[in-house]
């Protein structure tokens, strides 16, 4: 599962690198394993359920831990609603975050 949430947010990094809208990739939200697509402020812009919400109103121990993706990649865990997840996120060149899951077995 590791790999295929890395792959699927760097294909996603490089294509909004590359002049891409985040809009471009409202489909992979509901893709299983879904992503995400947020503004450094929290504001998501694609989601399954929480497009155009704020991750950072709605969930900001996640918020938290999202917002350390940087340009080359990280994982991050956390605990959300009894489960252990594994986030991969990265920030594109123009400061957007883009992340995808699974939980920790």
């Amino acid at each position: 599962m590791k790999d295929i949430v890395k792959k699927q947010v760097d294909e996603i990094v490089s294509g909004i690198d590359g002049g891409k809208k985040a809009d471009d990739f409202a489909d992979a939200a509901a893709k299983d394993p879904y992503v995400f697509i947020m503004e450094e402020n929290g504001n998501l812009l694609v989601h399954p359920t929480l497009a155009g919400e704020s991750l950072k109103e709605k969930a900001e121990p996640v918020y938290n831990e999202v917002i350390k993706g940087t340009a080359g990649g990280d994982y991050v865990k956390y605990e959300w609603a009894g489960a252990k997840k594994v986030t991969y996120s990265r920030k594109t060149a123009s400061g957007l975050f883009v992340g995808s899951g699974y939980n920790e077995e």
